[in-house]
């Protein structure tokens, strides 16, 4: 089956958030192939004003009542956007507990009603005879404060638990990228893997949860889904049935299988033979599969490199990442590019376009419409060359890139040059030189905007095709799962495959 890559998280000026709805689908049309724009719509249990949370309360509350206000209008929108083959949409929204965790509200049918519940359970009744899932997010929250609530989780309404997103990882309290949000920190208790160890069933995605209408901002979460086509009811059911998996930013390829059947899968078989593929988008730092969430395997990226990985290479297939961004520029820098190649093909290309860093709506922030109208895109390509315009903004912090990039398939060897024009400055390097290291150039003399062309990763790299067997029971149900970590930071998280005894 194809791979097809999504976000259904997400947030605009529909509610509580910012930018306009038609510039959040387009962003996402962009990058993505399908994507569910979220609102906010409720909050049953949402705590009191008078214990000094009147701002909380209103902004929500506020939130809610826009978007009852205009839900024909978000419905309709939505709608027009899904082009079976082309670009699909779903419709959803959210609703907060501070009991059950928060959950999104996913849909194929475009007359979903907007209803408020007192659990996510009593949501998903009122809204049959549609078809809706409840989708558990951020869940590593402490328990009781809008954290996952494991006791009361239901596969059956819930087949997919977002995993990852600009909330941080969710997976376990060791995951990398820990939560660092006003909400609070992490608590083992409600993580991925303390449902795991309950043996509950579930497919992991990611989401970005943006709340600046920008589905799929590069590094804030998103997923992918193994379907028979790009339609509402090939990816719906894809959901379902748990072939998904979840990626901070990069779209790394993955196949994971046990005895012939996907991830998501839940198989009675007592010797167990898995397959695993990936093709990253960098070179691989480690991947580990997971049995019963210990380590039962692991591929360790210097494995596959080995000694000669900086040493020119005959022809062969390379990737190289464009970078653009740093400066100062707190409102937005725009930049217009192309790279070419000399003595090579270019296969194909991704792209890393970002939306502004907003994660929750703060007092001083006013909504505009334009503000997520940020001209990413790619504007041609041919197999010498690709164009593209992109807005960038100064990095939050040293340790939060605002950055955009491109990433380059390449066929070529050591001889072929990649060139860089972007914004009147140049910057050229040859595949051999940069399989020893990275190129860089500022566009001015200090505190300025610069370009990178990043060492260049060797197929043997960036890609690993393994199978194991496995004859050890341990449980009535054994849980397979796999994390793939770049290193560059991108990871991966790919479901759970469930082994039956």
């Amino acid at each position: 089956m194809p791979l097809y890559w999504g976000d259904l998280h997400n947030h605009c000026g529909i509610s509580y958030g910012f930018g306009g709805l038609e510039n959040a689908l387009l962003a996402a049309k962009g990058q993505l192939d399908f994507c569910a724009i979220i609102g906010h719509a409720s909050w049953y249990d949402i705590p009191d004003r008078t214990e000094g949370l009147e701002y909380l309360v209103d902004f929500h509350k506020e939130g809610f009542a826009k978007l009852r206000g205009h839900w024909d209008y978000v419905r309709e929108t939505v709608q027009r956007f899904n082009v079976p083959g082309e670009f699909v949409t779903f419709q959803g929204y959210e609703a907060h507990s501070s009991l059950y965790g928060d959950h999104h509200f996913l849909s194929p049918d475009d007359d979903l009603p907007l209803v408020e519940g007192e659990s996510p359970a009593a949501i998903v009744a009122k809204l049959a005879p549609r078809r809706v899932i409840a989708v558990p997010h951020h869940v590593g929250y402490t328990p009781g404060y809008r954290g996952g609530n494991w006791d009361s989780f239901n596969g059956a309404i819930s087949p997919i638990v977002e995993v990852y997103s600009k909330h941080g990882s969710g997976m376990s309290d060791q995951s990398m990228y820990p939560y660092y949000h006003d909400m609070g920190p992490r608590d083992s208790r409600s993580s991925v893997f303390g449902a795991l160890a309950r043996k509950h069933r579930f497919g992991f995605v990611g989401s970005t949860d943006h709340h600046a209408g920008y589905p799929g901002s590069y590094g804030d979460g998103r997923l992918a889904v193994l379907a028979n086509a790009k339609t509402r009811e090939a990816i719906w059911e894809a959901i379902l049935a748990r072939r998904t998996y979840a990626v901070t930013g990069d779209k790394i390829a993955c196949r994971f299988a046990m005895n012939g059947q996907p991830m998501g899968s839940e198989v009675q078989a007592s010797e167990r033979h898995f397959e695993l593929d990936v093709t990253a988008c960098d070179q691989i730092d480690k991947i580990v599969v997971f049995k019963n969430l210990r380590p039962w395997k692991v591929v360790n990226g210097e494995s596959l490199i080995g000694q000669d990985a900086a040493s020119p290479q005959k022809a062969g297939t390379y990737k190289v990442r464009v970078e653009m961004g740093w400066g100062n520029n707190k409102n937005g820098f725009f930049w217009n590019g192309t790279a070419t190649l000399s003595g090579g093909k270019l296969v194909s290309t991704e792209t890393c376009f970002r939306g502004r860093s907003v994660l929750a709506p703060t007092p001083e922030m006013k909504d505009d419409p334009t503000m997520n109208e940020l001209g990413n895109k790619l504007i041609s390509q041919t197999d010498e060359s690709v164009e593209w315009s992109c807005t960038t903004f100064k990095n939050p912090t040293t340790l939060h890139p605002h950055t955009a990039a491109l990433i380059l398939e390449i066929e070529g060897d050591a001889d072929t040059v990649v060139t860089a024009r972007v914004n009147g400055a140049e910057l050229s390097a040859t595949i051999g030189e940069l399989l020893g290291g990275n190129r860089t150039k500022h566009l001015h003399a200090y505190n300025s905007e610069a370009i990178v062309l990043h060492r260049a990763v060797p197929q043997q790299a960036y890609t690993v095709k393994e199978a194991w067997t496995d004859t050890e029971k341990e449980s009535d149900c054994d849980v397979y799962h796999v994390e793939i970590r770049q290193t560059n930071g991108q990871c991966a998280w790919i479901s759970p495959i469930y082994a039956l005894a």
